[in-house]
């Protein structure tokens, strides 16, 4: 207790020594003084002081890389509040303008991104969860319904569902082991859910407000082609569903909040490629997995496919982490073939269509499809299939867990290197698992997955084993 009121105590006197340098310094319609003490920015402070402070002091029980990784993510709040003072002295930037205010915040995830990168670091979940985190302060960036961003509300859930997949990892690995590692888990989870959500919903629930009568926000300069300046860029690729020859994956360009983060120093717009997320992404079914579709069914008709009635077909890399798969009816050979171990793919509301993944994913995560056939190679973390209705899925490599839940009628084809897949299975009936036989080349076998259980009171405790039927 004492420690917090230290830490709210030296937020207070930085507030106003920021305001006795505002009231020196030549006034804006707001300013510096003025801004650092809004209720929105004194209320920031006190997030920070409460929920970035309490990670931070779990992390320096833990050090090394944890310490690390904590430290980048307390400076990125620091650039938020920042931000967030800009936002109070300045006119809504235009898209470049856009690319340069957020500049400072993409440096510092891009500083926190280069942790994961190259071989597996120690305590890998633990910098996959503040690295993931981070995304949500892009809320920040949202500028209106038209932008293709969520509401900061929902953008700031859909950020740390992606991240809680690695932070359930540590509180499941530590539960037993350390509790510093559960307490640091907990209090990184309390610092975006409620804390980011709450104060986001109070404050800026339709995005940040800007100044009407503020200063404007500079563009960053454009560059002077020197005599060997590359030749500008060509135009854009046809849509993914055009009748023109599509160009390899590797070849477009990057949509979703990617826009934001990667063309941060281009100077083009920042917002004019990202997407709406619905409503039934924003739920416990984990959007930040990613699965492989696999091509076994038979071209149908010839005419053109119909789309569905929930919104416009999609297939798209977003945020240059997730790969997602909407919408997509009687499309028989859907690819994905420019992907990584970093990345997801988010299969949903699919109907008679065939996807295949060629290249090792993060997750995959197949949701509310219908007659889907997925394909894919190998999966880092976990292949989940969810709410859908006669899917088959094929791993043709490895894939370390497989989950079924509130599925009817699901068939897994797994390879060699799959059969110690851990499957687990919930509210599902028909599922069937066929794996390679024992010659080379000879028949598949058939397993069928039990869905009824029979549950005895034994010892002091009850004892499950699933029915058995007699019978051919």
């Amino acid at each position: 207790m004492d420690e917090k009121l230290i830490q709210r105590l030296e937020s207070a006197v930085t507030r106003l020594e920021v305001a006795t340098a505002g009231f020196r310094g030549a006034g804006s319609s707001e300013t510096g003084a003025e801004a650092a003490l809004d209720p929105a920015i004194v209320a920031f402070d006190d997030l920070m002081a409460e929920f970035v402070a309490r990670v931070s002091t779990a992390a320096g029980k833990i050090g090394g890389k944890v310490l690390e990784v904590t430290k980048i993510l307390e400076e990125a709040f620091s650039v938020q509040k920042e931000l967030l003072v800009k936002v109070k002295q300045s006119q809504k930037p235009d898209p470049a303008g856009m690319a340069e205010f957020l500049k400072p915040l993409h440096e510092v995830i891009m500083k926190a991104n280069a942790l994961t990168e190259g071989r597996r670091p120690d305590f890998f979940n633990h910098l996959k969860t503040a690295v993931d985190s981070l995304t949500a302060l892009a809320w920040i960036a949202y500028t209106g319904k038209d932008c293709g961003m969520s509401l900061p509300i929902a953008h700031v859930e859909e950020s740390w569902q992606m991240a809680e997949f690695y932070n359930n990892k540590i509180l499941v690995e530590y539960k037993t082991k350390d509790p510093n590692h559960v307490e640091w888990a907990k209090a990184l989870k309390e610092l975006y859910v409620p804390g980011l959500r709450d104060y986001v919903k109070r404050f800026y629930p339709l995005g940040p407000v800007w100044n009407p009568t503020g200063k404007t926000t500079a563009s960053a300069p454009p560059k002077a082609p020197g005599p060997s300046a590359p030749a500008p860029p060509p135009p854009p690729p046809a849509s993914l569903f055009s009748s023109e020859p599509s160009q390899a994956s590797s070849s477009r360009p990057k949509e979703g909040m990617a826009a934001v983060f990667q063309e941060i120093n281009s100077g083009k717009p920042v917002t004019s490629g990202l997407r709406k997320v619905t409503d039934d992404m924003k739920t416990k079914n984990r959007a930040d997995r990613s699965g492989v579709v696999g091509a076994g069914q038979k071209e149908g008709r010839v005419s053109s496919p119909s789309f569905s009635k929930a919104g416009p077909p999609k297939l798209e890399l977003q945020m240059g982490r997730k790969w997602v798969v909407e919408n997509q009816i009687g499309r028989k050979n859907l690819v994905i073939d420019d992907c990584d171990a970093k990345q997801s793919v988010y299969i949903y509301g699919c109907k008679d269509s065939v996807l295949k993944i060629q290249g090792k994913v993060n997750n995959i995560t197949i949701d509310k499809c219908t007659k889907m056939g997925i394909v894919f190679t190998d999966v880092v973390a976990a292949c989940e299939v969810v709410n859908c209705n006669s899917v088959e899925v094929q791993c043709q490599g490895s894939a370390p867990t497989i989950s079924v839940d509130n599925t009817a009628g699901c068939q897994l084809y797994l390879g060699k290197d799959a059969l110690e897949a851990s499957i687990t299975t919930a509210k599902s009936s028909e599922i069937n698992v066929l794996v390679p036989g024992a010659e080379p080349g000879g028949d598949w076998g058939e397993h069928a997955l039990p869905q009824q259980f029979i549950h005895i009171f034994k010892d002091g405790q009850f004892v499950t084993t699933p029915v058995s039927h007699s019978g051919g």
